[in-house]
């Protein structure tokens, strides 16, 4: 390595450029052999330096958002459920809904993908910079009854509240008791008209009441979730159970 290269390499870290500096060398040799321009090549190094950050940031709103698994809308079956087209999905994709703070509600019985449609979504949105947090209604619960004597809790819940969408799912799975519904109501109230809300159950609104107890709470929480909202009923049997695997093979 010259010395002009090592100079320039520590320009490049002293300016926080650290991914272009890493791959200065292959970089250099790369314009050589192709012989760019001063400007082809300054264009090259700040590209890659930008990429690179890219995908860091992705990578890490990608593990803040803490989904369960990768899931993708090109791996959606459309097909297979019925109550949903290409049209829409392509509708959905675009997220104008989440630039008008839109709720979506994904409702329908067990397998039907409703999960899956949510993290495709919210997988869309990281791609486009959003912020996304996802958290099962039982996770959810936990949280709020401890952020008040753990720090991760409380940090996890800040940065939910944070958050451009929310994936709040198997919402309504169970009941809850009167402090767990105030609580919720409480952050659906903060995430009121500043972030659009995801919701996957196979109840709907119309059975909330009995699952939260207070009528007052139900009406409040419903309120704010409905008022700009799309429900999406998906319809069909179970992705799972129709694509099982089996240990045995064919003999």
């Amino acid at each position: 390595m010259s010395e002009a290269t090592m100079e320039l390499k520590s320009v490049f870290s002293a300016l926080q450029l650290t991914a272009a500096a890493g791959a200065l060398d292959e970089l250099l040799m790369e314009a050589e052999t192709r012989q760019w321009s001063y400007r082809q090549c300054l264009q090259r190094v700040l590209s890659y330096e930008l990429k690179k950050r890219e995908e860091k940031q992705f990578a890490r709103r990608y593990k803040r958002a803490a989904f369960p698994e990768l899931k993708t809308l090109d791996e959606f079956r459309v097909d297979e459920q019925p109550s949903l087209g290409q049209r829409q999905l392509k509708q959905l994709r675009e997220l104008i809904w989440l630039e008008q703070h839109y709720n979506l509600l994904f409702l329908g019985p067990p397998g039907v993908g409703k999960t899956h449609l949510a993290i495709g979504l919210g997988v869309e949105a990281l791609n486009q910079g959003y912020g996304v947090s996802f958290v099962t209604m039982d996770q959810l619960l936990h949280l709020l009854k401890t952020q008040e004597i753990s720090r991760n809790a409380q940090l996890r819940v800040n940065r939910i509240i944070r958050s451009d969408l929310v994936i709040l799912d198997d919402l309504m799975f169970m009941a809850l008791d009167r402090q767990e519904a105030h609580l919720f109501f409480q952050l659906i109230n903060k995430l009121y008209g500043q972030a659009s809300i995801i919701l996957t159950s196979n109840k709907g609104p119309e059975d909330w009441g009995e699952l939260l107890g207070d009528p007052a709470v139900t009406t409040a929480i419903l309120d704010r979730i409905l008022h700009r909202s799309e429900v999406i009923h998906l319809t069909g049997d179970s992705y799972r159970l129709k694509h099982r695997q089996t240990i045995f093979g064919n003999f």
